[in-house]
């Protein structure tokens, strides 16, 4: 007979837990792992709240497997490490992004891209190797295997850093990636919200010449102002689309909405890149002719590996490039899940876990 999730693991944790389609989440009580040879416990202090979050605990991608903890950007501080740990110590600083585990021996992890990996362990709602489930970061505390730890920069904030570990390795891994790091060139931002606004900071940082591309019109003074793009497109202007098509090298797409490629694609020069990080429902429409015509490319991305990650947090430490960030209390998630549904946020929700978590 299968235990119960408070009876699964000799270590009792508490979070806040979905348990059905409504997402509705509230205090769960449940249990983790003991500290393996290989482990980093860890008490969490921050965890971003990220849109697969609201996608995961709704169900909008039909594969939630309930009860669910979710929180996959999460800053703490280590309690304990197992025997055969060198990289951390009690006290250390640390970061836990999507992923807890892969199997470590395929091609795609020989390469350090364990976030490909067919067997990749994803932060929760997956199976840990042991077929138990993982449970994520709005809880207060983790235990995870040391090779997907992260060490967090001491000069990085760990409430607006937080939301770097998916946010931000989803718009670096893409720009690394299809090269959208040559100095001069001109990127698009497609969607100025918790992933775009970093990407626009990223951006700037790799010395490339920003322009977000936005159906709000108000958030104009924003992005330019406050984080420092170059201009700004309003993608529902016919005269503004027209005015900018082909003069972007590349767009990073971060718009999880469905949404029309064509006007994209439109913007970009000769040998331009259309890259797609966005995770909309449903699926988009991709007209040929434009790609045929103008050599164009269109790609996707997700995350990145450890090694890339902590390449990123580096980089992002360096360039002082942090989350515009919302800190909120764990009892107020029900409602930050409603106002992120409507894209009521600038741009990413943190949860203080550490001061506000309680059973």
């Amino acid at each position: 007979m299968a235990k119960s999730p408070e009876e699964e693991h000799p270590q009792k944790v508490f979070g806040w837990a979905a348990r059905d389609s409504s997402g509705s989440l509230s205090l769960f009580h449940f249990s983790r792992r003991e500290n393996a040879d290989g482990d980093v416990t860890i008490k969490v202090l921050y965890c971003g709240v990220c849109h697969s979050d609201l996608h995961s605990v709704k169900n909008d991608w039909g594969f939630t497997n309930y009860p669910i903890v979710p929180g996959h950007e999460i800053v703490g501080v280590v309690t304990k490490t197992g025997k055969s740990v060198t990289k951390f110590k009690e006290g250390d600083r640390v970061g836990v992004g999507v992923m807890v585990g892969s199997c470590n021996t395929c091609e795609t992890c020989q390469q350090d891209l364990e976030n490909y990996c067919p067997k990749v362990i994803f932060t929760y709602n997956s199976l840990n190797h042991d077929k138990t489930k993982t449970y994520g970061g709005y809880s207060d505390m983790i235990v995870v295997d040391h090779r997907f730890v992260l060490r967090f920069p001491d000069n990085l904030p760990p409430d607006s850093g937080a939301p770097l570990l998916c946010a931000g390795i989803t718009v670096y891994s893409p720009m690394k990636y299809y090269g959208m790091t040559e100095p001069g060139k001109h990127l698009g931002v497609a969607g100025l919200g918790g992933l775009g606004h970093i990407a626009v900071k990223i951006g700037k940082a790799f010395g490339l010449k920003v322009t977000v591309i936005s159906t709000s019109p108000a958030k104009e003074d924003e992005a330019i102002n406050r984080l420092g793009a170059d201009s700004f497109v309003v993608s529902t202007d016919p005269a503004q689309l027209k005015a900018a098509m082909g003069t972007m090298d590349y767009i990073i797409d971060t718009v999880s909405a469905v949404h029309a490629l064509a006007p994209l694609i439109g913007l970009l020069k000769l040998n331009g890149k259309l890259v797609t990080v966005g995770l909309p429902n449903k699926p988009l429409e991709l007209p040929i002719f434009p790609l045929v015509l103008g050599r164009k490319l269109v790609g996707g991305s997700d995350v990145g590996g450890i090694k890339e990650t902590q390449e990123m947090l580096d980089f992002c430490a360096k360039h002082n490039i942090t989350s515009e960030i919302e800190l909120i209390k764990m009892d107020y998630i029900n409602t930050a899940m409603e106002r992120l549904a409507k894209s009521d946020v600038r741009y990413r929700f943190v949860i203080d876990v550490g001061n506000s978590l309680s059973q």
